[in-house]
Order: C-alpha cells, then sequence, then structure tokens
C-alpha cells in the first residue's frame, strides 16, 4: 500500500528518490519521508501530507548523499503524522528503515524492547524494526547481515524494507516477506521500489524479490540471500513497459487517461487471444483441455472492484460452460472454512497480483490441493508465481487509484475464458462462440461511441453530482455494473453510493427514495424477461419521485420516457454489455468528482495495491 523508494550509485539521491516517490504516489499516502547517508552519517526529512510538502522542506534544506531511501506511508499504526512517517531510526540515529506492510508482533517486540531501555518517539510497529537490529549489534553480532537476519527472525507478518546503515555508506538492504518489493538494475546504479513505475526512467531490467529474500545493494553489484542466510541466484527480467505508459500523455488525470485505454486494451487482449478462425486461444494458458473437461466446480476470489468483475465473471461462467461457479471475498474466504475439493478450480482475480487477501485465498486453495487459475496484470508478480495458470490482461500501469481499464480488462478476460472452456466442455455451440468472439471485437467501437458522449455525460453528472446518496440499480449480467458504478462514485466522488440488484430494492432500499434521490438504473435491452423486470423496476422509482438515470441502448423511447436524464449506449450482446455500460459510469463518477472538486488519481484515504490484510 504504502511506497517504498531507493538508491544507491553516483548520482543525488534526493532527486531520485523524490521522482520514484512521485511515481508511486497512486499506492496511496498520508506523510512522506528521506533518509540519505553523508559523511558518516544519516539525514532525515518527513512531512505529513501530499509530496508537495516534502519537497518544499527539502528546497529549504536540501539533503545530500548517494545512497538513500524514501517512503510514503499510508497509515496503519498511529495518526498521520510527522514523529510517525517513515523512514525511522534506532536510538543512535546510525540506522534508518522505511517499511511497507505490518508487523504482527510489534507489541511483544515493543514491550521487550523497552524493558531494555530503548525508549520510542513514534507509535508505529516499524521502529521495532531498526531497535532489534540495534540490539543484535549490541549483542555482538560480527556484521550488519548477521544482526539483520537475527533481528528479522524475531518478526511475524508482511513487510517489505529498505535499510540504510551508516556504518556501510555504500550499501542498500532491501528485505521482502509477504509485501512485493523490486530491483531495478541501471547503469552502475541501482534502485529498489514497490512497484515498476517507480524505476522506468532509469532501469530496464529488474529482479522480483521472492518472500524471505534479503539484498545487498550496491552501485556494481547485489547479492541476495534467504533470510537463513543462504546465498541464491537472482533472476533478471527486461521491464517490457516504456517510460510513457506511467505519463498522463496530455490528458487532465490518469484516471481520465485510463478510461479512454480501454478500447485499445481490449483489443490487444482480442488480438492475443482468437485464432484466424475466430476462436478463443488460451492453449498455453497452462491448464489442459482434459482438465476442463473433467472440472465440475469454479470458486472465484477477489477483492474491491476485482470481486466485481468474479461475480460478472460467476454469471458467465454458469451460463456457457455448465459448471457449478461460487466467489467470495478474500478478506472473507479462509475465515468461513470452505469446502472446497481438490478438483475444485480456483479463480483469483487482482490487478496488482499482490493483493493480501486473495493471496491467502489462494495459498489456502493450495494447501488443499486446488488448481490456481490467476487473471493479472502484473508478470513477475507473487500471484503470478504462485498459480498454476495465469491469463494477464496487459493493460499496462494502472496509476489512477479507482481502477477503469483492468476492470474491463477482467471482464474481457473472462469472456474468453468461459468460450475456451465452454467449448471444449461442448456447452457452447462452435457457431455461438463465433457469435460471441465477433461481438466483443465489436466492443471497442462501442466504448469509442460512449466516449465520444462524455460531453453529455458530464452534463448529468454537474447536475446531480451535489446529493448526498445514490443508488445504482442492475439485473443478471449487469448487476455487477451497477455495484461497481457505485463503487466508482464513492471512490472518487465521496458521494455516498450503493449498488443493488433492482428486484431487491423493494426490500429495504426503496424506503430511501425520494425528490432528492438520484437513481442510476441499468436498463440495456436483452432477450430475456430481465429487460421488463428493469421497466417494472424502474416504475417504481418513478412513483415515488426519485430522480431516474438511466443507461439505455440508442433509440429507446420507452426508457427514455420514465427518466429524468438518459445515457444513451450502443447495443451489444447482452453478455457483452456491461464492459461497454461500465465506461459510461466511469465518465459519471468522474464528472461527479471534478463537479466536487476531489482528487481524482488519489482520493483519501485510499491505496492502489492492499497489500496487508
Amino acid at each position: 500500500m504504502c511506497g517504498i523508494v531507493g538508491y544507491v550509485g553516483q548520482r543525488s539521491a534526493a532527486p531520485l528518490l523524490m521522482e520514484g516517490l512521485r511515481n508511486l504516489e497512486y499506492r496511496g499516502y498520508d506523510s512522506a519521508g528521506l533518509a540519505l547517508l553523508h559523511q558518516g552519517r544519516i539525514a532525515v526529512c518527513r512531512r505529513v501530507g501530499r509530496l508537495v510538502r516534502l519537497e518544499e522542506a527539502l528546497a529549504e534544506t536540501p539533503l545530500e548523499g548517494h545512497v538513500g531511501v524514501g517512503h510514503t506511508r499510508w497509515a496503519t499504526h498511529g495518526e498521520p503524522s510527522e514523529i510517525n512517517a517513515h523512514p525511522h531510526l534506532d536510538s543512535e540515529g546510525r540506522i534508518a528503515v522505511v517499511h511497507n506492510g505490518i508487523i504482527e508482533n510489534f507489541s511483544e517486540l515493543r514491550a521487550e524492547l523497552q524493558a531494555k531501555g530503548h525508549r520510542f518517539v513514534s507509535e508505529t510497529d516499524t521502529e521495532v524494526v531498526p531497535r532489534l537490529i540495534e540490539e543484535e549489534r549490541r549483542r555482538g553480532a560480527p556484521t550488519l547481515i548477521v544482526a539483520l537476519i537475527r533481528a528479522l527472525a524475531r518478526l511475524r507478518g508482511a513487510f517489505a524494507l529498505g535499510i540504510v546503515c551508516a556504518d556501510e555508506p555504500d550499501a542498500l538492504y532491501a528485505v521482502r516477506e509477504g509485501s512485493p518489493l523490486i530491483i531495478g538494475l541501471g547503469e552502475n546504479e541501482t534502485f529498489i521500489a514497490s512497484d515498476v513505475p517507480a524505476v522506468l526512467r532509469h532501469a530496464r531490467r529488474v529482479i522480483y524479490l521472492r518472500d524471505g529474500e534479503m539484498a545487498v545493494i550496491r552501485a556494481d553489484r547485489i547479492e541476495i540471500r534467504r533470510l537463513d542466510g543462504t546465498v541464491v541466484q537472482p533472476e533478471i527480467r527486461e521491464i517490457d513497459l516504456q517510460p510513457e505508459a506511467a505519463e498522463r500523455a496530455g490528458f487532465e488525470t490518469f484516471m481520465l487517461k485510463e478510461i479512454h485505454e480501454q478500447p485499445r486494451v481490449i483489443r490487444g487482449l482480442v488480438r492475443d487471444h482468437v485464432d484466424a478462425e475466430g476462436r478463443p486461444k488460451l492453449d498455453d494458458l497452462g491448464l489442459s483441455s482434459d482438465y476442463f473437461q473433467i472440472l465440475r466446480r469454479v470458486m472465484i476470489v477477489s477483492c474491491g472492484t476485482a470481486y466485481h468483475a468474479a461475480l460478472y465473471g460467476k454469471v458467465l461462467l454458469e451460463n456457457v460452460t455448465g459448471l457449478a461457479v461460487e466467489t467470495d471475498l478474500g478478506s472473507e474466504f479462509r475465515y468461513r472454512g470452505p469446502r472446497i475439493e481438490r478438483d475444485t478450480l480456483v479463480i483469483a482475480v487482482s490487478q496488482s497480483g499482490e493483493t493480501a487477501d486473495t493471496l491467502a485465498s489462494v495459498r489456502l486453495a493450495r494447501r488443499k490441493r486446488c488448481k490456481v487459475l490467476s487473471i493479472c496484470n502484473v508478470r513477475g508478480s507473487t500471484l503470478a508465481r504462485e498459480s498454476d495458470a495465469v491469463f494477464f490482461t496487459n493493460c499496462g500501469p494502472e496509476i489512477g487509484v479507482a481502477s477503469t481499464k483492468a476492470y474491463t480488462a477482467q471482464l474481457t478476460a473472462f469472456v474468453l475464458l468461459a468460450a475456451h472452456i465452454g467449448l471444449i466442455r461442448e456447452e457452447l455451440d462452435p457457431t455461438r462462440v463465433t457469435e460471441l468472439i465477433a461481438g466483443l471485437r465489436a466492443v471497442p467501437d462501442a466504448i469509442h461511441y460512449v466516449l465520444d458522449r462524455k460531453d453529455s455525460i458530464r452534463a448529468i453528472a454537474y447536475k446531480h453530482h451535489d446529493g448526498p446518496s445514490s443508488l445504482y440499480l442492475g439485473r443478471k449480467f449487469n448487476y455487477p455494473t451497477a455495484l461497481e458504478g457505485a463503487l466508482k462514485n464513492k471512490e472518487i466522488s465521496y458521494q455516498h453510493a450503493e449498488g443493488y440488484a433492482a428486484g431487491e430494492m423493494k426490500h429495504g432500499p426503496i424506503a430511501l427514495i425520494n425528490e432528492y434521490m438520484p437513481v442510476i438504473c441499468i436498463c440495456t435491452r436483452t432477450l430475456d424477461e430481465v429487460y421488463e423486470k428493469m421497466i417494472s423496476n424502474i416504475r417504481e422509482v418513478e412513483a415515488r419521485h426519485g430522480r431516474i438515470i438511466v443507461v439505455a441502448n440508442d433509440g429507446d423511447e420507452r426508457v427514455r420516457a420514465l427518466a429524468e436524464d438518459t445515457i444513451f449506449v450502443p447495443e451489444v450482446m447482452d453478455e457483452l454489455s456491461p464492459i461497454v455500460n461500465i465506461v459510461a459510469l466511469q465518465l459519471l463518477a468522474y464528472y461527479a468528482a471534478q463537479a466536487r472538486g476531489t482528487d481524482i488519481d488519489k482520493p483519501r484515504n485510499l491505496a492502489k495495491s492492499v497489500t496487508v490484510e
């Protein structure tokens, strides 16, 4: 969730660390700080709030040095304050530590260290780390590496650490245990970071640290050890992203850029995963046709926006594969004692591949000897490495905290996956598969059509943005769309919003509807009874004077007559309509947030990658 950067080389470290932190702002934070080694001492600067406050402080009192670490903190232990901001030091100011994750046993460690005379200055769990290292050095650890290994053995939890020590002015230490950390390899300089965008401009090769690994990094060499001291050979990978992928490219925000990138992402997935005959091409997925033929049950686990993609995947898979499909929140899955047999396929959905609750669910599934298929955007991520098969969505970096292109890519992945499995299991006629793929090819143009109507969507958002709350209603394939549309509104405009299955409105939410309540109804045409049922639900809102905003297909005057405002979208296949409809709701939320004056790319209290429980 927080952002870590580190540098060792010949250039001035502070500007490079600040650049890296700016490229990690999307992860969410409430304070920031740097620690640099210079002339045998550690200099620290920390500030609460946005990075601009740290930049102003550094302009007044610059920090010098060629080795250092930086951090953006998202508060877990202790309120956002300068004293709680990272980096944290030992009692002598000789060791500085930045930390992502949670030290679960910090209370007992803190009490033990206080009994030995340590006086803590912060409320954080992180401060126990430099104090433990200091204590191990006092007890006679012959080297800093030995002190680190002994100290780390005392920690329980998930953490990534960047460490510098005044006694080793040319070295930077990096540790990973359950929280992501990468090493970026430049020309005679090396970086560490929580994520690749932090180092894109300076490193084209990267090492993804694995859990239980520690790196000793100097400008010209790297040594990686297991936490038991065993030396391991690093696996170096080329970065396939360009620096421009992490820039706004003329858009006013990253979120707006990423909304507009969705047609390109979907075209890319179709190009990569559909053969010349118009059939899904997933033979390299990692699971055989024989496996899918004998499969009887699927469990999808995910969190947040990815959970809404999972709900869509459930309806689609059940409709076209004949499989029994369940969904569960990663944060609840392992605590309810799930009854999963080894012939269950567990599908894990995560943009980052580092979502802590989803990873914990995957590890439980693997202990039960289930196969795991992940839908993920990040190559080299923990989820990708721990899965039997991976469907990479290949979105490029998603910088805006509120997910857009990653979500529609996940929906597209489910379409391709469902068509693939349905064809193998002979539950889906080849002609129907061809129609489904042809329909999917038409989706990017349909999204462009919605994007071209952004001015009318903006006008609707500006008209309704000041209400205290809003309600989103959908059915069948578009019930998850209602949930996701409401979530987008909550995330970036801070307007309270709830998504509901429209048929459930009578079971409680209808009590909220009055002449002030915007009710967003997703009522695109379908070939079954759901369309008529949705019309009935809209009439129920109308009877209670709710302010009806309808997402409808072009030319649907029947629905338009019921609504105060209408967002028209092109008609596509029912199964594919959520991929188009959600773009309209993304724009509605975006312009509502713009009207309310919020920080759209970096909404308060949120982090892009939730790497702690």
